[in-house]
């Protein structure tokens, strides 16, 4: 970094570079505010009302609710900023909750944070912090931003435990120029340090886990309610073409399930497990098979978002390493450029591949972009 930058990354004092930083109400957005106030920028905090709170208000584990804005504005007057708190409840209803419905209802397993950034917080967020004047928004994610050849690069945290790489891979080069990510190099313990450090009143408030949308963690009644149609009642089908017993919906399975069939433990033949291997909405049907039959070498990702070098994905395809779920350790494979979306092949064969997830491309620790999972029919059933 240039001797004359700052630790953001302008060329000017702390105190005359204005930082939107994006208050979930959280130890991590707490501390990231902390941090920024601490050296001297001039730090105003902003917090979204996402959805209706009144079922969430007290209840641990989510973010954006009741509770979370009266935190975030306790740390903002403890630390000494201002603080706004926005109501995007239809734009995220729009953006966020009605297309995770949709999701579910194509039988799909959808990420809703991924959207949350890619549309609320990193757009319509960003956009309002450029309004009045901020230099960049400032986010409590586990990801680090590195200057390139061809402008900012996203690498995965410091933290591997707390790396959120996977969720932002739809984070656009222009909204690079725009964000930055404090807590990136440093381990969550190092950030519950800061909080005491700094006395934050959330310095002991847990992280939240859950989708903050889903009040009982019960994914298939908030569907339910939104999509009636997508809980129509179906059969249980093997590959093999056997009808195994009935569900109540699609949308209570993903792809890669083992436990909670419906079909009271039966196993296949060969006495071994069954697994949900693919969802079909139209016929409502749920097919199960082996865990032979949940592999897949190839998969197909659309609405891809390139980071890599270049603008595209090279014609000739670029050997990545890939993360088929958030939790999932990359694995190697080649990746090609197909019109809009892009072809995925794999170096050896993953269960668990299920449409709806994103499929997240890697160069060692730099992030390369990645692409939703889609549906194919490739879970058939015999005639």
């Amino acid at each position: 970094m240039n001797a004359s930058m700052n630790s953001l990354g302008f060329d000017k004092p702390p105190a005359e570079t204005r930082v939107v930083v994006a208050m979930s109400g959280g130890v991590d957005s707490a501390v990231t505010a902390a941090m920024l106030a601490d050296e001297g920028y001039d730090v105003i905090g902003i917090t979204l009302q996402l959805y209706d709170h009144g079922q969430t208000t007290v209840r641990p584990g989510t973010c954006c609710a009741g509770e979370d804005i009266h935190d975030a504005r306790r740390v903002a007057d403890h630390i000494g900023i201002p603080h706004y708190v926005l109501n995007y409840e239809s734009r995220f209803r729009e953006g966020v909750i009605e297309v995770f419905a949709d999701s579910y209802a194509r039988g799909e397993t959808p990420i809703p944070c991924v959207c949350c950034n890619q549309t609320v917080k990193f757009h319509d967020l960003l956009e309002m912090a450029m309004d009045i004047g901020a230099d960049t928004l400032a986010t409590g994610h586990y990801v680090r931003r590195a200057p390139g050849l061809e402008g900012p690069e996203l690498f995965m945290a410091a933290d591997p435990s707390r790396d959120q790489s996977y969720f932002l891979f739809a984070t656009t080069r222009p909204q690079l120029d725009l964000l930055r990510f404090p807590l990136g190099a440093i381990k969550k313990t190092s950030t519950r340090g800061l909080a005491r450090k700094f006395r934050l009143p959330v310095s002991a408030k847990p992280d939240s886990q859950d989708i903050c949308f889903v009040p009982d963690g019960n994914y298939g009644a908030v569907v339910e309610k939104l999509r009636p149609g997508a809980a129509r009642p179906g059969d249980i089908v093997h590959v093999d073409g056997s009808v195994l017993g009935c569900h109540h919906g699609v949308i209570h399975y993903t792809v890669g399930q083992r436990k909670g069939l419906g079909i009271g433990g039966m196993k296949g033949s060969d006495g071994m497990p069954l697994y949900v291997v693919g969802i079909d909405p139209k016929m409502a049907r749920v097919i199960v098979g082996p865990l032979a039959a949940l592999k897949r070498y190839c998969l197909r990702v659309r609405e891809v978002n390139w980071l890599g070098p270049g603008s595209h994905i090279p014609p000739e395809g670029t050997k990545v390493a890939v993360k088929l779920r958030s939790a999932q350790s990359p694995v190697v494979a080649t990746l090609y450029s197909r019109e809009d979306d892009a072809e995925v092949v794999l170096e050896t064969p993953q269960a668990g591949v299920a449409p709806g997830q994103a499929c997240v491309f890697y160069d060692g620790e730099r992030m390369l972009g990645g692409g939703w999972i889609v549906h194919e029919e490739s879970a058939a059933v015999a005639a």
